[in-house]
């Protein structure tokens, strides 16, 4: 029978012995972490955009308006925390829904839905966050600029007000060209999506004026973050 030296059974057991420490580091390594519910975005029946957990206890839901200041305000407000604090922890999930009030609400719709659903919370943020600018270019246009944005087919108004207020530079900073900008102007499945959630807001919903929001079903007359998130958290402790 070969012998064994010391010097050999030692490596060996050296070896042995970082083995079984590379295996105790495998199953001590910590799982990686779930993903937040926030990229979890879904369609609608109606074309809405659904981001969060599906069998989340509270379901929120916005009717807004891209020209609407307050809508603007709730989203520089509440955007983060919504989503941070209850969004990706699966507590809560959060339905958009347009209700288009004029041609410049219309334009700024068509090109946050640019890029599909995988886009749109991304897209609407950067609208809402750049809205003092553009929306004050709109407050101050002369008056021929404004007759001109109701003039043509309607791709071609959504051009021209894409242009004049800079919600289209601003959707070239986010990388997307103008051919594809014009291909969200052109299409029709869009707009009647557009043009149903609003219906569906003014009639079915009885939405007065935006933002507006229902919580699981019931609306709720508040609209800041902070009475919004009052809101959630009662819904969440009585469910």
């Amino acid at each position: 029978m070969p012998k064994i030296s010391g010097r050999t059974l030692s490596r060996r057991t050296a070896i042995g012995a970082l083995s079984i420490a590379a295996l105790s580091l495998v199953a001590a390594a910590p799982a990686a972490p779930a993903p937040a519910w926030s990229s979890k975005i879904s369609t609608s029946a109606i074309g809405a955009y659904i981001v969060g957990n599906p069998a989340a206890k509270v379901r929120l839901v916005e009717y807004f308006s891209y020209t609407c200041s307050h809508c603007g305000e709730f989203a520089r407000d509440g955007d983060v925390p919504l989503k941070t604090q209850y969004i990706d922890k699966g507590l809560v999930v959060f339905e958009y829904r347009n209700l288009v009030r004029d041609p410049v609400d219309l334009t700024a719709a068509l090109l946050a839905r640019c890029g599909g659903a995988k886009a749109f919370a991304a897209n609407h943020h950067a609208i809402f966050m750049a809205q003092p600018v553009w929306l004050a270019k709109v407050q101050k246009a002369p008056e021929a600029m404004v007759k001109s944005w109701y003039v043509g087919t309607e791709s071609e108004r959504a051009r021209k007000i894409a242009a004049d207020t800079g919600l289209g530079a601003l959707m070239s900073k986010r990388g997307y060209t103008q051919a594809q900008m014009n291909a969200c102007f052109d299409s029709e499945v869009t707009r009647a999506e557009l043009e149903g959630m609003t219906n569906i807001g003014l009639g079915a919903d009885h939405v007065r004026g935006t933002p507006a929001f229902f919580i699981n079903g019931r609306h709720v007359d508040v609209t800041v973050w902070s009475a919004i998130k009052t809101q959630l958290d009662a819904a969440l402790k009585a469910s």
